[in-house]
């Protein structure tokens, strides 16, 4: 995937906007390899059924067992059998997508892209090199579909030198996370017919949830069951996060886009379990006015203060407090050093401490290694939050310093250069 760039973009498109292209065409190859086998069947029955029924997706879904369909009869490897086509055909294949896939095409914002490798006669070329990247779920699970978009995403916002870890969290910050948020279920998950609630409101790709969703079904118990919900302000992302939401099985409509600062997507829901890791050291201010008006009700979100607006990271954990159910939920955030140390007594950030310990609700800080995130070197802490403690621990906060437990990579990945494996 990557030598597409190197050939197909290179002098046609500035690197930072190679992602803008290379994205939505690995998405679509992927969507392929999928409905490959069930092609003909799906034409043939939308065709038959088109004049009869609005939306045939139920019936296509009974029929096929897929939750999302292209009734054209183009495909990538299709499109390549009439090159001077193109211009028609492209576009006839793209809306021949059902809604669902449709909705998460249109946040990629694929026209312009499309147009100049048109008008640039690369649009073939670029086909004809996808096509030869296999994607099947046979050949490329689930799990490494992940490592793939979010390996691309990491060199693309190294070339735009976007914020530090915006968009993804290493997957091992992100096992530790999801094993100490279940280290202490809110109650025994491994009963029969355990249904269960996780969200993140920063949740990028999803990885956080879907890989959540492993682990306790890997550690704690294969039947429980989890209704994975999450919101995301990049486009991009979020239509990343749909997408494998959709080939997964999972349910794509809990996906939201929008700030969950000021366009709270889930306002009134409570979760069981939370765990984010949201942007490090990000302004707040163009969503000021919002907040600050919602800091003045004693029932919002941000009533106890609020923090400095050049640091946003503790809004996140609020909103998550504020959708912890009475009867018990825990969360695990991710944070720079920022949310422990930065405010004089009587500040915002002071002021929300105080109110968490004062609550009884820090169970355990972690001090994590430097050097973990892609694009950071900075030391980083995991909070874990709950308003469930176990006897032995209430009135106790437990701090941890994990700075020592690291391997080195044998190559670096950006600024990771330290990884934290399973034993420790």
């Amino acid at each position: 995937i990557w030598r597409v760039c190197d050939d197909e973009l290179r002098g046609l498109f500035k690197p930072h906007e190679y992602g803008d292209v290379i994205i939505p065409f690995v998405v679509l190859r992927r969507l392929d390899c999928l409905l490959e086998p069930h092609k003909e069947e799906v034409i043939e029955l939308y065709n038959y059924l088109k004049d009869e029924i609005d939306d045939i997706t139920p019936i296509i879904k009974k029929k096929t067992g897929l939750t999302f369909h292209n009734h054209s009869r183009y495909d990538l490897q299709r499109l390549k059998s009439d090159p001077n086509g193109l211009k028609i055909n492209f576009p006839n294949y793209i809306n021949g997508f059902s809604d669902n896939v449709f909705q998460i095409l249109e946040n990629f914002q694929m026209d312009k892209p499309v147009e100049k490798l048109l008008k640039n006669k690369k649009l073939y070329t670029l086909i004809d090199k996808f096509t030869e990247v296999d994607l099947h779920p046979n050949m490329v699970d689930n799990h490494t579909m992940g490592q793939i978009f979010e390996e691309l995403l990491r060199k693309f916002s190294e070339m735009s030198n976007e914020t530090s870890g915006e968009h993804y969290t290493p997957r091992d910050c992100v096992k530790l996370l999801i094993a100490l948020v279940f280290s202490e279920p809110i109650d025994d998950l491994s009963e029969e017919g355990i249904i269960r609630s996780m969200f993140d409101p920063c949740c990028g790709t999803g990885g956080l949830l879907t890989i959540g969703k492993e682990w306790v079904r890997e550690n704690i118990s294969k039947t429980v069951r989890f209704n994975l919900s999450g919101q995301e302000l990049n486009p991009q992302t979020f239509s990343i996060c749909k997408s494998d939401f959709l080939i997964i099985g999972e349910d794509p409509e809990r996906i939201k886009l929008g700030s969950s600062l000021s366009d709270d997507k889930f306002e009134g829901k409570k979760f069981d379990y939370m765990s984010t890791n949201p942007p490090f050291g990000v302004s707040w201010k163009s969503e000021q006015g919002f907040i600050v008006e919602e800091s003045k009700n004693p029932m919002g979100r941000f009533s106890v203060g609020t923090p400095r607006t050049s640091d946003g990271s503790l809004l996140f954990l609020q909103h998550l407090i504020s959708k912890m159910k009475p009867e018990g939920s825990r969360i695990g955030i991710v944070f720079n050093g920022s949310p422990l140390f930065t405010g004089d007594s009587g500040s915002g950030e002071s002021e929300i401490r105080k109110w968490i310990i004062e609550n009884d609700w820090l169970e355990c800080v972690v001090s994590l290694p430097d050097q973990l995130f892609f694009n950071t070197g900075i030391s980083t802490y995991i909070w874990i939050v709950s308003n469930t403690k176990k006897p032995h621990r209430k009135g106790k906060v437990q701090l941890i310093d994990g700075s020592s437990f690291f391997k080195m990579m044998k190559k670096s990945l950006g600024s990771k250069r330290k990884y934290i494996c399973d034993e420790q």
